[in-house]
């Protein structure tokens, strides 16, 4: 990448992740490196899974304390086994999107990790949960919203876990996000 392009992209992911904007976001974050939190099995067609519920339930939980903890509006969701998206909205006086997102791993972390056997004197350092960096894509229409919602949602299908998406647990809507 050229140098001045990289600098507009440094330059406009730091706007994004720094600046609360009026629109709605989609945000994708990547689980670390063995989360554990579901196990599925791809041998079989179609998929089955076995879930933790406890993780699944942290996760949601913490969406819907976001408006209050934070001012951020979440809408829908899809959890899956090794990575979330969720689409937010900041409203009035929110905390940065970055900041934002950074106590949202924070808390969902701890309480994950709570319910976690304690590491062993081989494993000093319990693994990280979340991935360090998560990735944003501002939408800027209600026919945005549609298609990536639409694209998303299919990600158990595509990944063998359903076959249907009406089938995954793991998705859903806080709050009604419009334009």
């Amino acid at each position: 990448m050229p140098p001045a392009a990289a600098s507009f992209a440094v330059t406009l992911q730091t706007r994004l992740s720094s600046c609360p904007c009026t629109s709605i976001c989609v945000v994708s974050i990547v689980f670390g490196l063995s989360p554990n939190l579901f196990h599925h099995n791809l041998h079989k067609k179609p998929a089955k899974y076995s879930h933790n519920e406890t993780a699944a339930s942290v996760l949601i939980d913490e969406w819907k304390r976001a408006r209050e903890r934070h001012r951020w509006a979440i809408g829908r969701y899809v959890i899956m086994p090794d990575h979330v998206h969720f689409f937010c909205r900041p409203e009035h006086e929110a905390k940065t999107l970055s900041r934002f997102v950074g106590a949202w791993k924070t808390w969902t972390s701890r309480k994950i990790q709570k319910g976690r056997p304690q590491p062993t004197a081989a494993a000093t350092t319990p693994q990280a949960l979340w991935q360090r960096e998560f990735f944003d894509h501002l939408l800027r229409s209600s026919e945005s919203y549609s298609e990536k919602w639409n694209y998303i949602r299919e990600n158990p299908v595509r990944s063998g876990l359903v076959t249907s998406a009406d089938d995954w647990p793991y998705s859903g809507e806080i709050d009604r996000l419009e334009f």
